[in-house]
């Protein structure tokens, strides 16, 4: 999973739209003007916000190398980054690392995409993606009403394969159903607040071992019964360093005394910034970001706030 094919780079707002009630879409462009690093459908980049770095989906044209396309929602309760996003103007500069993709769109027989609110960016340039190679899919786009659903007219030409579910109308969207019209070898890909995502896995739990992905904007909740966090040491593979882990301290905080300085963004366990391939030992995951499978195979993880099931862990760093 590891890529970190990524780039830091100034850019500057070139076009803001109001694309439905309470989210904004915002165009960037490279302030010198020359092309913007290619991606795929997925993909986000970190973006700079005074002291916040917030995660957003491109939902642009992948073969638009001269602008990138973001979709915020106003989120007068959250931490401030919506509302550093939606007062922004033209001409206003931003520091961005990426792209980045860890939410990569696989090749499948069929799709079904389900997203909730602002969780239908990454899908956007996944559907143009699999409409291009004439692939069988479906949407399931639901959100609390009409009127706060973003990017339904680019939606309106892909006709019955788009179900438009608001809550205020229909209740919570029909997963079940859409799973119901659906042949084997599907692929479901789903974004959006968390009681969706854990509906969604529920429901697919029946399909075969990476058929279903999901891409979340916050930490998943920590698991009932979570093991207390103990001490533990790290080895630094390529310098040979040993570095002890204290209970009540972050791995990457840790890394940091000794002069290691691993890349991090959220410290949430869901960018995916942090990743770093575990060569020995057992690693704890938690992380939101990870498969099942990538979990078990206990070959990476994020070291912002993964931990040690054993006594030492060897890092490749």
């Amino acid at each position: 999973m590891i890529s970190h094919d990524e780039h830091r780079l100034d850019v500057e707002v070139v076009g803001i739209e109001e694309v439905a009630l309470g989210v904004r879409a915002v165009h960037l462009g490279r302030v010198d003007g020359t092309d913007l690093p290619p991606w795929t459908p997925g993909a986000h980049i970190d973006v700079q916000l005074g002291t916040l770095t917030r995660q957003y989906s491109l939902c642009g044209r992948t073969d638009d190398l001269a602008t990138w396309r973001i979709g915020v929602l106003l989120e007068p309760d959250s931490r401030g980054g919506s509302q550093f996003v939606h007062g922004l103007r033209p001409g206003d500069k931003l520091a961005v690392v990426g792209p980045r993709n860890n939410f990569i769109l696989q090749p499948a027989a069929e799709y079904l995409f389900v997203a909730g609110g602002i969780g239908i960016t990454p899908l956007l340039p996944m559907i143009s993606a699999v409409e291009a190679q004439g692939l069988t899919w479906r949407l399931l786009y639901g959100g609390r009403r009409r009127a706060s659903m973003a990017f339904l007219p680019e939606l309106e030409p892909y006709g019955d394969r788009v179900l438009i579910s608001p809550q205020d109308e229909d209740g919570h969207p029909d997963i079940e159903g859409a799973l119901a019209q659906c042949g084997p070898g599907v692929h479901v890909y789903c974004c959006g607040p968390e009681p969706l995502l854990a509906a969604v896995e529920e429901r697919t739990l029946t399909l075969p071992a990476g058929s279903t992905h999901v891409e979340r904007f916050r930490p998943r909740a920590a698991e009932p019964g979570a093991a207390a966090d103990t001490a533990f040491e790290v080895v630094l593979e390529r310098t040979g360093v040993t570095v002890q882990v204290p209970a009540d301290e972050p791995i990457v905080d840790a890394l940091l005394r000794v002069g290691v300085a691993v890349d991090t963004s959220c410290r949430e366990g869901i960018c995916g910034s942090c990743e770093t391939r575990v060569l020995e030992g057992v690693p704890l995951h938690r992380d939101s970001l990870l498969s099942d499978e990538e979990r078990a195979a206990n070959d990476t993880m994020m070291v912002c706030v993964g931990r040690s099931s054993t006594p030492r862990l060897v890092l490749d760093l």
